[in-house]
């Protein structure tokens, strides 16, 4: 109840998302189409999704050499989601979709995630990957490729990382090249075919989410991979890779897919600390295990333009981090809720007072133990403002796509800058309130008989899948904050002061908007200070730390627009009637107080450290470990 409330708080309070009724694309729909895909996503991640999150761990996928087996429970629970259109809720009818704004996409999608993250991966992948078809391929390509997709008849991945390579994508060996063989066998020419120009892949990849299994009518793989030159070398770096679209079984121009496996085969499972329910899997493109015509070699084809498969990929990995940060933020929620309830239950210990030094008096329920309404409040502030920056990112996807020429361009420069702190600060902090949890339940909390740890062990992959963390940080440091002459910077910062204002004139919020400008100012100059000899190895040599101080600030100014939305919506007296009483915009204040009060003050330490440009990690030699 209390994560429906909060959603509705920020979607209408805060957000003013029913707004978005006023734009041509969302005009048939109101609050009230909103608030009914909300429910019917959270009825369907409460019956279908959240019961099997356990067993998803336990009974993990496994291969018998031929097939991956799954438990029966999980290709149900995804025909239910699938059922209820929602993976094209935000597509244009056309394909399918029920045009809804991606903020209420992703509101309902929240559900989904906190009821069993690795359930949700498999419909998370497939959106993204035909919203990337959708984005590059041909009108063909949509049709037979991305359109089943969002009609939930088939699944889909991402096909990025290699053994040898990992997350230098410039790395990478895969190749591609012109499928002329088919021809012999009365296939059009490479060139020529319907579905773009095929060509043969041959190569390893590995860390692919859903990439094996039996659900749907095939499987979708997006993969990286370059195309040789006449001389049969490959253009090193990122500009010699290409985007391809490899089926698991092959279709015909018509869409029809065919009983004809592509030479893509399984080389077996990763076996993970959580998201065990997500089968992952090391795949091998071309080693003939299933021959086309004859031959061996993946046929794939060419999406985009020949060497700009990365940026194509993108479109995928962009939509995939903010994905991934609204799963460590639910996860983060989830561990929340389940640690409150027991800090409610669970009687220990006496109050600190002169009654509670009679050791015949009861006990009282952990959560009246300051120490304990600490870790709470921390989990708290975590995951409703993990939930607010999620919904603010998908928000601005909005405005991009369907605002003014002046607000879309906004909209573009603040998302694009906000997506490293999108996948990472929840990723990071999110994961600390999985910790928090298990310390609120003690000893129970490190067993299997609560869920606490198994959230944790869910949360732990999301700072390294996607990009890691330093790589969030080099990306935001050393590109996003400093393009176009810091105009993205610019954008932000000219929101931040706007809400510093208006805090600064509402009762209780002016030390809180004098510390936010604080913040804004030491970013600032941290980032001058960080670039001021114009080397890079210098500037990015506590590139991470920058990313933490830099998503607090964002976290800071969230919570302060959440808390002038709060004292708003008492000043209206409009949450009054509801069940949970004046309690929950109390407390969305008390999450603002917390988080300036306890998290805000530690980005002075890592601010300090990227401003002197200190070298003591860069500096240190292997052998000196």
């Amino acid at each position: 109840m209390t994560q429906r409330a909060t959603l509705d708080f920020l979607l209408y309070d805060w957000l003013k998302a029913d707004a978005l009724c006023q734009r041509s694309r969302h005009a048939e729909h109101s609050r009230e189409t909103f608030d009914a895909v909300l429910d019917l996503g959270e009825k369907i991640a409460a019956e279908q999704f959240a019961p099997f999150n356990r067993l998803t761990d336990v009974q993990e996928p496994e291969f018998d050499g031929e097939r991956v087996h799954l438990p029966a429970e999980t290709p149900k629970a995804l025909q239910a989601f699938i059922a209820s259109g929602l993976i094209a809720g935000a597509q244009d009818a056309e394909v399918g979709g029920m045009q809804l704004p991606t903020v209420v996409e992703m509101a309902a999608m929240s559900f989904f995630f906190k009821a069993s993250v690795s359930l949700a991966g498999y419909p998370m992948l497939t959106r993204g990957n035909a919203n990337t078809i959708l984005a590059h391929g041909t009108p063909k390509q949509i049709d037979v490729f991305a359109k089943p997709s969002f009609e939930g008849r088939t699944f889909g991945t991402m096909c990025l990382s290699e053994p040898q390579a990992g997350s230098s994508l410039s790395d990478i060996a895969t190749k591609a090249v012109p499928d002329t063989a088919s021809e012999a066998h009365g296939a059009t020419p490479w060139q020529q075919d319907p579905l773009g120009p095929r060509f043969r892949l041959k190569g390893n990849k590995m860390w692919i989410s859903g990439g094996e299994h039996e659900m749907g009518d095939n499987i979708v793989h997006l993969v990286l991979a370059k195309i040789p030159g006449e001389d049969g070398k490959t253009i090193p770096g990122v500009k010699g890779i290409s985007l391809f679209i490899v089926p698991r079984k092959l279709v015909e121009a018509d869409g029809t897919i065919t009983p004809q496996r592509n030479d893509v085969s399984l080389a077996g499972l990763n076996h993970k600390c959580g998201y065990r329910g997500t089968v992952n899997t090391l795949l091998n493109f071309g080693e003939g295990k299933f021959p086309v015509h004859g031959q061996a070699g993946a046929v794939g084809y060419l999406i985009g333009k020949p060497g700009e498969g990365l940026k194509c990929m993108f479109t995928l990995m962009n939509e995939a981090r903010i994905g991934v940060g609204l799963g460590a933020t639910m996860l983060g929620y989830a561990g929340f809720e389940a640690s409150l309830a027991y800090a409610k239950d669970r009687p220990q210990g006496r109050p600190m007072t002169a009654a509670g030094k009679d050791a015949a008096s009861p006990q009282i329920p952990i959560i009246h133990h300051t120490d304990v309404k600490r870790m709470l409040m921390m989990q708290k502030a975590v995951a409703e403002g993990g939930l607010a920056l999620a919904m603010l990112c998908a928000q601005l996807v909005d405005d991009e796509q369907t605002g003014s020429e002046a607000e879309a361009e906004k909209a573009r420069l603040l998302l694009e800058l906000l997506t490293p702190i999108a996948k990472s600060w929840p990723s990071e902090w999110a994961l600390e309130a999985n910790s928090q949890a298990i310390q609120v339940l003690g000893g129970a909390g490190y067993t299997r008989d609560f869920p606490v740890e198994q959230y944790w062990r869910d949360n732990r992959l999301n700072m390294i899948h996607e990009g890691t963390h330093g790589i969030q940080g080099m990306d935001l440091l050393g590109r996003k904050v400093i393009m176009n002459g810091g105009k993205a910077l610019a954008v932000l910062a000219e929101r931040i002061s706007e809400t510093i204002q208006k805090a600064g004139q509402a009762e209780g919020l002016a030390l809180h908007a004098n510390a936010l400008a604080g913040a804004l100012q030491k970013v600032g100059a941290t980032t001058k200070a960080a670039w001021s000899t114009a080397q890079p190895e210098e500037a990015l040599a506590n590139a991470t730390l920058y990313l933490q101080a830099f998503g607090h600030t964002v976290l800071a100014w969230i919570w302060l627009e959440l808390a002038l939305a709060a004292k708003a919506a008492q000043a209206e007296g409009q949450w009054d009637k509801s069940p949970l009483g004046d309690g929950f915009l109390k407390g969305k204040l008390a999450a603002a107080d917390y988080f300036f009060g306890y998290e805000l003050p530690k980005i002075d330490a890592w601010l300090t450290v990227v401003a002197r440009r200190d070298l003591t990690c860069a500096r240190v030699e292997a052998d000196w470990f």
